[in-house]
């Protein structure tokens, strides 16, 4: 069914970080409507999508989107008003097409993601089905995913010493979503517990994690295998797994070691050490174990652990379709971390996990550092059937936001099944 696009606006929000972004509306003929706020990275791969921002160091130290703003109320919605669009891919070609850049740097992928997710927000409405509905292909089977809860935060994410930028934790034995949010609900109960009680500091980082004054990442899995065990369930795939993101394209030097600890470590220095991490806790995922030009690490790596842990990538793969495909020829990690505003369009970021999928790489659908409590991702994940996603703690607005639309989506379908049967 065709539909008409009779407004497109957007004005100016802030997010989990205190930064702007962007909040877009688009309402099609019959007064259907949709909203869409667009989350903000910190852009680290290389060919991601641009976040286009003002510049102007007198208004939100540069960080603005009035410009991004300006194209949508301007260029985008005139190109846009009165038009017919049968799906979800011709308004979002439109889109590219009328960009003309590789990395959306014209209009901004900001600015096009935001229509987008919006147009696909009133096309659910008009077909009067849930989004997640509307995303699902007719051939992939719509899974609740494995949530990754980020308890403790490191790197990028926090002041703390931890190089390692998250520590989580995946119910993967959970028989429902349910199941799986109260399960990272009270073992982040028992973290803040534990932390407390040991005279750490419960400081949140910027996903809701907690921030301690750790230095050693074994020190902070081994407080989660604590934390897992205290709350009354049992480490391991069949139970609560931990989960890690080094995001190791920010520990690598010009000489291509990597910094960790103090310590200046080789490519095969660090996998050697995830290699006694995997041996010393019940480790399920690891994401960015090696920087993104690392391509001989990742599949030394990948060799070493031979199936053992998931291997997620982030920055090499930037939810790009044409990477990934390239990527699993070149058996470079298995699993790929999405992210729609790293490509710019909802068509794109199903392209990129049906890649996933057709190349038999697993697919983790993530949030991103600066948040809204807009819950499209959630939705996606389900559609989608990535089987997985990412949203940081279970604690603050704009990240159980998602989790508690899964709850919703789960207590409306009762039928749809939970997780990988990991």
């Amino acid at each position: 069914m065709p539909h008409q696009v009779t407004v497109v606006r957007a004005f100016e929000i802030l997010d989990s970080r205190s930064r702007p972004t962007l909040s877009v509306t688009v309402g099609l003929a019959g007064g259907l409507v949709g909203h869409a706020d667009v989350p903000g990275g910190t852009p680290i791969g290389t060919g991601e999508a641009v976040e286009l921002r003002d510049g102007d160091p007198h208004r939100y130290g540069g960080q603005g989107t009035r410009t991004a703003v300006t194209h949508v109320n301007g260029e985008i919605a005139d190109a846009l008003h009165g038009q017919d669009f049968t799906d979800q891919s011709s308004i979002d070609q439109l889109l590219i097409d009328l960009d003309g850049t590789p990395a959306k740097a014209r209009l901004g992928a900001n600015a096009l993601l935001g229509v987008s997710m919006a147009f696909a927000r009133a096309a659910a409405a008009a077909a009067r089905i849930p989004l997640w509905q509307h995303l699902n292909p007719p051939e992939v089977i719509p899974v609740l995913p494995v949530p990754h809860f980020t308890l403790i935060a490191g790197g990028a994410r926090a002041s703390n010493p931890l190089d390692f930028q998250e520590f989580m934790i995946a119910p993967y034995g959970a028989p429902t979503m349910a199941e799986a949010l109260r399960c990272g609900s009270q073992v982040y109960t028992a973290l803040r517990r534990i932390l407390s009680a040991a005279r750490y500091g419960t400081a949140l980082g910027e996903e809701s994690g907690f921030a301690p004054d750790l230095v050693q990442p074994e020190d902070a899995l081994r407080l989660l295998v604590q934390a897992i065990d205290e709350a009354g369930y049992t480490p391991g795939r069949g139970g609560v797994a931990v989960a890690l993101d080094a995001a190791a394209t920010r520990l690598r030097q010009p000489d291509g070691r990597y910094r960790v600890c103090s310590q200046l470590l080789t490519s095969g220095d660090l996998i050697a050490r995830y290699l006694q991490i995997a041996e010393d806790f019940p480790l399920a995922s690891l994401e960015d174990g090696l920087g993104e030009d690392d391509h001989d690490g990742w599949v030394r790596l990948g060799r070493a652990l031979d199936g053992r842990v998931q291997l997620v990538g982030d920055d090499a793969f930037v939810t790009d379709p044409a990477r990934i495909a390239r990527a699993a020829g070149e058996q470079i990690a298995d699993t790929v971390l999405i992210k729609p505003n790293q490509i710019g369009t909802v068509t794109e970021t199903l392209r990129a996990i049906r890649v996933c999928l057709e190349s038999g790489y697993g697919a983790m659908v993530s949030h991103r550092s600066g948040e809204t409590t807009d819950s499209f991702i959630a939705d996606l994940s389900v559609g989608s059937g990535s089987g997985q996603i990412k949203s940081g703690a279970p604690a603050g607005g704009e990240r159980v936001a998602k989790y508690n639309r899964l709850l919703q989506i789960e207590d409306r379908h009762p039928g749809l099944p939970y997780g990988l049967g990991l």
